[in-house]
C-alpha cells in the first residue's frame, strides 16, 4: 500500500512539474535604447516560453515609438523600474540600455531577486563589472550577457574541434568584427547617442565590438585570463565620430597563445569571424554556418554547418531551461566569462591610452 501511495504520489509530481514547464515565463524589458531591442520583441513575438509583461523606458517619445512600432499595450509600460519589478515579479529582465546604465539596473534588479539578460559588452570598466558581480552574488540571481555570436553554430563547430584536440594545443586566434559603422547602417538616433559616447559606451569600436572577440577567446581558453594586453586604435573619421575611435587591433597574450582582435567601424562590408589555430591544424569559422578546416595530411575543406546543430539557438530558449533548472549558464554567456572580458577591454583602452604593453595583474 506504501508503494502504491508513492507510485501515486510521484505520478501526480511528474504531472505538476511538467505542467509547471509548460506554463510561459514572465518577461520585463528594462530600456529602449540599445538598438538590439527591436530584433528582440521580434523573437518574443515568436517564440513560446515567455510572456511579455511589462516595459520600463523613462524617455516618453523613445517608450511611445517602440511601443508604437510592435503594438505594445500601454497600460504595461512604466516609467520606474523597482515599480514595474513589484508589479509584475517577472522571471526574467531583459536589459537594453546604454553599457554605462548596466550596474544600476542590475542593482535593482537583484533586489528585486529578478533574474537578469543583458546585450553585450557586460560593463564600461572593472569598477561597473564589480558592482554587477556583487549585486548578482549577494542577491542569488541569475545574470547572461547576450551576444549575436554566442548562437553562430559555426564557433560552437570550432569549440568542439578545439575541445577534441583536432587541432592541437591553441597557439592564435584571429577574430574581425566591424561593418561601416553605427552612423553609416542607420542605428537608431538614441542608440547613436550613446554607442558614440565615451561615457556610456566606455569608448567606440573598440568597445562596440572588440569584445565579440575577447568573449570567444576566453572561452576557447577555457576562461583563463591573459598575461599581457596591448591595442592600437584610430580615429579615422574624427568628423563622423569625434569623441571615440573608429578602428582598433587588440592584442591578447597567453602563456603559449596569441589571441589578436580587429574591430572596425570603416569596413566596407559587415563581417563576424573567428580564426583558430592549433599546433597541428586550423578552424576558420567565415560567418554563423560556414567554416573551413586544415588537418594534417589532408586537403583543406570548406562545408556548413546547420543551425540546428548545436545546443540552444536563441537567448530566451536557454534561460527558459536555466531558470526552469534544466541546464546551466556557462560559457559564453556567463558573468565569469564577461568579467576577464571587461578586464581585458579596460587593458586595452588603457593600452592605447598610454601607449603601452598592459601586464595583467596575477
Amino acid at each position: 500500500m506504501r508503494y502504491l501511495f508513492f507510485l501515486i504520489f510521484s505520478f501526480l509530481l511528474s504531472i505538476q512539474l511538467s505542467f509547471a514547464q509548460t506554463e510561459k515565463l514572465k518577461l520585463a524589458v528594462a530600456g529602449f535604447e540599445h538598438g538590439h531591442i527591436n530584433g528582440f520583441l521580434r523573437q518574443v513575438a515568436n517564440q513560446d516560453d515567455f510572456e511579455l509583461v511589462g516595459y520600463y523606458e523613462p524617455k516618453a517619445d523613445l517608450a511611445k515609438q517602440v511601443m508604437s512600432r510592435f503594438d505594445l499595450d500601454p497600460g504595461k509600460h512604466y516609467n520606474s523600474l523597482s515599480e514595474m519589478l513589484k508589479a509584475t515579479s517577472p522571471d526574467l529582465t531583459a536589459i537594453f540600455s546604454s553599457t554605462y546604465d548596466h550596474p544600476q539596473l542590475v542593482e535593482v534588479c537583484a533586489r528585486q531577486k529578478a533574474n537578469v539578460m543583458m546585450e553585450k559588452p557586460l560593463a564600461v570598466n572593472m569598477e561597473h563589472a564589480r558592482r554587477i558581480k556583487t549585486a548578482v552574488e549577494e542577491n542569488d540571481i541569475l545574470l547572461m550577457v547576450n551576444y549575436e555570436t554566442t548562437w553562430y553554430p559555426s564557433n560552437h563547430l570550432a569549440k568542439k574541434t578545439v575541445e577534441k584536440q583536432q587541432l592541437g594545443d591553441i597557439r592564435k586566434m584571429v577574430v574581425h568584427s566591424g561593418h561601416k559603422g553605427p552612423k553609416e547602417i542607420g542605428v537608431g538616433p538614441y542608440f547613436l547617442d550613446w554607442l558614440t559616447d565615451p561615457k556610456l559606451n566606455g569608448g567606440g569600436a573598440l568597445m562596440d565590438f572588440g569584445c565579440y572577440g575577447a568573449n570567444l577567446m576566453t572561452w576557447l581558453m577555457n576562461n583563463e585570463r591573459p598575461l599581457k594586453v596591448s591595442a592600437i586604435t584610430q580615429q579615422i573619421k574624427p568628423d563622423v565620430y569625434p569623441e571615440v575611435e573608429d578602428e582598433a587591433t587588440i592584442i591578447i597574450t597567453y602563456p603559449q597563445a596569441q589571441g589578436i582582435i580587429q574591430a572596425s567601424w570603416n569596413w566596407p562590408f559587415s563581417r563576424k569571424d573567428l580564426e583558430v589555430y592549433g599546433q597541428t591544424g586550423n578552424l576558420i569559422a567565415h560567418d554563423n554556418t560556414r567554416y573551413s578546416l586544415h588537418l594534417p595530411g589532408k586537403e583543406e575543406f570548406t562545408s556548413t554547418v546547420e543551425q540546428t546543430d548545436f545546443g540552444y539557438q536563441s537567448p530566451l530558449a536557454l534561460m527558459a531551461d536555466v531558470i526552469h533548472g534544466n541546464t546551466e549558464l556557462d560559457g559564453l554567456s556567463s558573468l565569469e566569462n564577461n568579467l576577464i572580458v571587461t578586464e581585458i577591454l579596460e587593458a586595452a583602452l588603457k593600452s592605447a591610452r598610454l601607449g603601452e604593453v598592459i601586464q595583467l595583474d596575477r
